[in-house]
C-alpha cells in the first residue's frame, strides 16, 4: 500500500517550568528533574492523537560549568523512562550550552533552534506550536514563526497580571493557559474543530 508523505503534527515545549519544576541552580542530575503535576500525562496524550513532540531548552549550566554533558544525558535519560512509564515520549531534545554571553544563535530569545527543528521534520514553523513559560521563550517563539503559547508554571507562575499583560503586548497571539496539560487539551480540541470544518 503506498505511503502518502504527509508533515509530521509536531509540538516545540521547554524543558524547565514546564515539564519540570525549575530550579534556580540548574537541574544537575537526575534526582533533580521532578516532573510537574499531569506533564508526563500531558505529553502522552498528545502522542495518542497523532503529536510529535520535541523539546528545546536553553542550558548555560554547561557553558557555566555546573554540569557536563554525561550528566545532562543522565537526566533526559531519566525523563525519557519517567515519560515512557506514563506512555508519553520526546521524538528529540535540542539545547543550547551557551551561556547569554556567548551571543550564540541558537539560545532563546533567540530563534535558532526552533529553526534547527524546523529543518530536522522539513517543517513551516507557522505550522508548529511552541510552549514557553518565560517571555524570553515566548520571544523566541515569536521570531521564530511558531504560534506562541504561555503556560502559568515554572516562571510564569510568579508573573503579575500586569507582567503578563506586558507579555501579550510583546508577543503578538500569544494563548495562556494553567499548565501543560491545559495546552495539551487546548491542542486537541483545536485539531477536534479543524476535522470537522474539513
Amino acid at each position: 500500500m503506498p505511503r502518502t508523505m504527509q508533515a509530521p503534527k509536531l509540538v516545540i515545549i521547554g524543558r524547565d517550568g514546564i515539564l519540570n519544576r525549575f530550579r534556580e541552580d540548574h537541574v544537575k542530575e537526575p534526582s533533580e528533574w521532578e516532573p510537574l503535576p499531569g506533564a508526563l500525562e500531558a505529553v502522552a496524550r498528545l502522542n495518542h492523537a497523532g503529536w510529535h513532540v520535541v523539546l528545546a531548552t536553553n542550558q548555560s549550566g554547561i557553558g557555566r560549568g555546573m554540569i557536563d554533558m554525561a550528566s545532562v544525558n543522565a537526566i533526559h535519560l531519566h525523563m525519557m523512562k519517567m515519560l515512557a512509564a506514563k506512555g508519553g515520549r520526546l521524538d528529540a531534545v535540542f539545547f543550547c550550552p551557551h551561556t547569554p554571553e556567548d551571543r550564540c544563535e541558537c539560545r532563546k530569545p533567540l530563534p535558532g533552534m526552533m529553526r534547527d527543528v524546523a529543518r530536522r521534520y522539513g517543517l513551516d514553523l507557522p505550522d508548529v506550536p511552541m510552549v514557553a513559560d518565560t517571555l524570553r521563550d515566548l520571544q523566541a517563539a515569536h521570531a521564530a514563526g511558531c504560534p506562541p503559547h504561555l503556560v502559568r508554571t515554572g516562571r510564569a507562575a510568579l508573573a503579575s497580571d500586569a507582567e503578563l499583560a506586558q507579555w501579550v503586548d510583546e508577543v503578538p497571539g500569544m494563548r495562556v493557559h494553567d499548565d501543560l496539560a491545559a495546552f495539551a487539551a487546548h491542542l486537541l480540541q483545536q485539531d477536534s474543530a479543524n476535522r470537522i470544518a474539513v
